[in-house]
């Protein structure tokens, strides 16, 4: 059987402490990885210091250089995988085992994590807002006539990773070419990403020891997020909510993300269609950033009826599949208990749900969630606001005066309106994390912007600094 190790710097290290994942479809145990548990975390977190000393030897056009590289091994190298080897089809098919995302998403992932390598030079460049990388070489520098200096206030960058989609794990990605050392705990279901982008890195000539891998427990994510000066933290909102309010850790929970269409005689909504079904269906809508409402100030039972209309053809098909769009369930029980809370909610006045037929498929030994759209006449329905790992999306009508108040915490917004008034509202709110003003996919990401938080500056702070 395929093992996963612990790196514990780099170094291999098999645990007598093992967990089994097995195929979504056949049931059979597809790989063992062995589980770090929170003393042995602790223990290797002591000689972190020394890891980031030799991680900050190498100058960081090396490490841009070496990313670009670990780009081209990721996407077509075999990879050593503790005694085995993995081909980029090995790492598709197995992501796609464990994890129910059909193997063209898995693939098109593959392809989203090479670009984010190739192209870290322009990734750190929107990071930084155009810095002059060799500061973090000599510690200080000049820039457009200021002397600047920056200092970074961790040793390490721990992440609590999920399971849900390969392509986030991009966004840890520049924190090797920035210095800093890698603490990963990897999602149950989805070992593989991590641990081969790891080997990429190390393939491509990075120092092994920036790299720790540590699959665990909910008490050894815990002991990462506590002992790491910086964590990036993903999950639900009931695991994000201890903390929310802990600025050393960057959360990445709920998205809620949402598309806007405010319009006044125009009436041109369903030129937004196609925009609309990728935001919410693209990657199987299992991304933070694919879209969970549409509000809309008018028409909004008409549009969510043809958005019924439009995801009613994405239909649950084979993995392997060449056109599958919707990812499979490794729990079953779990979409069975998602779909019996969207029907409890349903029975609440001001929610009707559009699409027919069985939400929950059974097809090819695996389970999946239909597209699923709801009409909500009430933005304090409990549905009006919420967020599910499936294309799932709730259409609101609400007044143009009360939608930015009422619209919540969003990740992305894409507003379609010409109204000043709105858009005012919509740049000067908190609320929205990034704003897309025009017709522009949620989902739609550019490498020199970040969706969600800043990297660099989660790593690093800027000083005052003097040359007497």
């Amino acid at each position: 059987m395929i093992h996963i190790p612990i790196l514990r710097a780099g170094r291999s290290y098999r645990s007598l402490n093992t967990i089994r994942v097995s195929h979504i479809k056949t049931g059979e145990p597809l790989v063992e990885v062995s589980q770090a548990n929170r003393g042995l975390i602790a223990k290797d977190l002591l000689d972190i210091a020394l890891q980031k000393e030799i991680l900050g030897q190498r100058p960081v056009a090396e490490l841009i250089s070496i990313c670009k590289e670990a780009a081209r091994y990721f996407i077509t190298a075999t990879l050593p995988l503790d005694g085995a080897v993995q081909s980029p089809t090995d790492y598709i098919q197995q992501v796609s085992g464990t994890t129910g995302l059909p193997e063209a998403l898995c693939r098109e992932n593959l392809f989203k994590i090479q670009g984010v390598l190739e192209n870290i030079d322009t990734v750190l460049d929107g990071l930084t807002r155009g810095l002059d990388l060799q500061v973090l070489d000599t510690g200080w520098g000049v820039q457009n006539g200021h002397t600047l200096s920056y200092v970074c206030e961790t040793n390490a960058l721990g992440a609590v990773l999920p399971s849900n989609s390969p392509g986030v794990h991009s966004l840890w990605v520049p924190a090797i070419p920035l210095k800093v050392p890698l603490v990963l705990k990897p999602g149950r279901e989805e070992p593989w990403t991590p641990y081969r982008i790891a080997q990429a890195f190390i393939a491509a000539g990075a120092p092994v020891e920036a790299f720790s891998f540590y699959p665990t427990d909910y008490a050894g994510a815990n002991e990462i997020l506590v002992r790491c000066g910086r964590s990036m933290l993903f999950g639900g909102g009931s695991t994000v909510a201890p903390w929310v309010n802990t600025p050393r850790v960057e959360i990445h929970g709920p998205g809620r993300s949402k598309i806007v269409i405010h319009e006044e005689a125009q009436n041109n909504w369903e030129q937004y269609l196609d925009l609309i079904v990728e935001s919410v269906a693209k990657n199987g809508g299992r991304s933070c950033i694919n879209a969970s409402g549409v509000w809309v100030t008018a028409d909004g039972r008409k549009i969510a009826e043809a958005l019924t209309e439009r995801l009613a053809r994405i239909a649950p098909k084979p993995l392997d599949h060449p056109e599958a769009g919707i990812a499979a369930w490794a729990n079953p029980k779990a979409a069975h208990g998602i779909s019996s809370l969207i029907d409890r909610h349903l029975k609440e006045h001001g929610a009707t749900e559009l699409t027919t037929g069985d939400r929950v498929v059974e097809l090819d030994g695996c389970t999946f969630l239909r597209p699923t759209v709801i009409w909500c006449e009430d933005t304090e329905h409990p549905l009006a606001n919420t967020e599910f790992p499936f294309p799932f999306v709730t259409v609101v009508e609400v007044p143009s005066t009360e939608l930015v108040e009422s619209m919540g915490a969003t990740l992305v917004a894409t507003a379609i309106t010409e109204d000043a008034s709105l858009t005012q509202e919509l740049i000067a709110t908190p609320l929205i994390d990034r704003l897309n003003l025009g017709a522009i996919p949620t989902n739609q990401i550019s490498w020199d912007s970040p969706h969600e938080g800043n990297l660099f500056e989660h790593l690093y702070r800027q000083r005052a600094f003097q040359l007497g």
